[in-house]
């Protein structure tokens, strides 16, 4: 019990939707006596189980407890694990307005690896991605980047047109600066939508 209380204590002191890990508590015990008090404080909902090894403490709102929103969660995960972790070419394209698709479960690319997460009733899916299409992270180019990435070399031409229009100058111009970094079927179709 007294493990249990300080690493509610911990958990405490972290800013809302930290994750809480087991690595993160080995300065209170041993790792599997820290592994049991964790699930013994998911089990009575007092933590909740995101995925292996990572922990949420409830947000206490007027209605009651309530899980971290998964903004939250990943903005703390990344933060926490050192991680790039950013939203999937689906949603990148959704949000500039390159489709009307929106995805049904949220998904996330990330440096780290694959690998899902349970927030209350919500699946969140991490997906490993290439280091390309994690340039320029949450920047609007690596934005931009990523919706080209999931529309794909048939698509990202006029897609492209679409978005030197719909961006600011500086930009697109940061996209255009980051084609060294891209594969050479969407580095050439930038370099074309720039100078062409």
């Amino acid at each position: 019990m007294e493990l249990a209380k300080h690493i509610m204590t911990y958990a405490a002191g972290l800013p809302e939707g930290m994750p809480v890990s087991a690595k993160a508590l080995l300065h209170l015990g041993q790792r599997a006596a820290i592994d049991q008090a964790l699930a013994r404080l998911s089990a009575s909902g007092a933590l909740v189980r995101a995925g292996r090894g990572v922990y949420l403490r409830p947000v206490e709102s007027r209605f009651g407890p309530r899980t971290p929103s998964v903004e939250q969660v990943i903005d703390a995960l990344a933060a926490q694990r050192g991680e790039v972790i950013v939203s999937s070419g689906a949603s990148a394209a959704n949000s500039l307005g390159l489709t009307t698709q929106v995805p049904v479960k949220p998904v996330y690319m990330t440096s780290g690896r694959s690998r899902t997460m349970r927030l209350g009733n919500q699946v969140v899916e991490l997906r490993r991605a290439p280091r390309w299409q994690l340039v320029l992270a949450n920047r609007p180019a690596g934005v931009a980047v990523r919706a080209l990435a999931w529309l794909g070399p048939e698509k990202a031409e006029s897609a492209l047109k679409t978005l030197k229009q719909k961006l600011p100058p500086s930009v697109f111009g940061e996209l255009v600066a980051a084609t060294p970094q891209l594969p050479s079927w969407l580095a050439q179709r930038v370099g074309t939508a720039a100078y062409g």
